[in-house]
């Protein structure tokens, strides 16, 4: 019997989580991020991954630039991200494949639903850059688009805090973590912890999402093992 909670996940994760000391990307951290996708299909658990760019770029930092065009460098910068998990996860031995929201041969697949879900079951982790491959939306929207669409059991969120709170934690000692909450009540109490598009769509499609904290890669096998302190979010 599997060790594991959960068949299949979509793994959203940060640009920060991966960010070095000059702002890029930390190779130590992501060949320990490898590893542990490594260790999870080894284990039986379907594995896709949604990277942000914030150690790269963000559209919002963009000043008097065109939103547009913004956010497509965004999404370029997720691309970078994913291409240096693919090479490590390749490294250590895994097998990875990149596929990205628009075309762009040369470096990777084009998304296409059915390929993602066949790559998957093959004990491939899949890699989806390039954002929802359009500007505006985030990547925690993007992140949840493909969960949908790859039949994901849940969206595992690893973030700098343990969970979804009523207010902010850092600022408010007396805030409160929710053990579990609804798309809709998080939507309706304006909560940020996650982008409120990707809620929205969660509410009306799923799946379920884990918040958790993410100070060790050892944390996100918890999360998968159901050991890790965190907010469910529901459908």
């Amino acid at each position: 019997m599997s060790q594991y909670k959960y068949k299949r996940v979509l793994l959203k994760l940060s640009g920060e989580a991966v960010a070095g000391k000059d702002g890029i990307i930390d190779f130590e951290i992501m060949d320990r991020i490898a590893d542990t996708l490594i260790t999870l299909t080894k284990g039986g658990v379907e594995v896709g991954v949604v990277f942000g760019a914030g150690n790269i770029w963000r559209g919002r930092a963009g000043g008097q630039m065109d939103r547009v065009t913004a956010d497509r460098m965004g999404m370029l910068a997720t691309v970078i991200n994913s291409l240096a998990c693919k090479d490590a996860v390749i490294r250590a031995g895994g097998k990875c494949r990149v596929m990205t929201s628009t075309p762009m041969e040369i470096f990777a697949d084009t998304y296409n639903t059915d390929a993602a879900r066949r790559l998957l079951s093959e004990g491939n982790v899949v890699i989806f850059a390039g954002g929802s491959g359009c500007p505006y939306f985030s990547t925690d929207t993007a992140a949840i688009l493909r969960a949908a669409e790859i039949n994901a059991d849940v969206m595992l969120m690893g973030k700098n805090c343990d969970g979804i709170y009523n207010k902010d934690p850092g600022k408010n000692p007396d805030a409160v973590r929710y053990d579990t909450i609804s798309y809709k009540e998080f939507v309706n109490l304006g909560l940020r912890a996650i982008d409120q598009t990707a809620a929205s769509f969660g509410a009306d499609f799923g799946p379920e999402a884990f918040v958790f904290k993410l100070k060790d890669m050892e944390d996100i096998l918890k999360a998968c093992r159901g050991e890790c302190k965190g907010t469910t979010i529901t459908f």
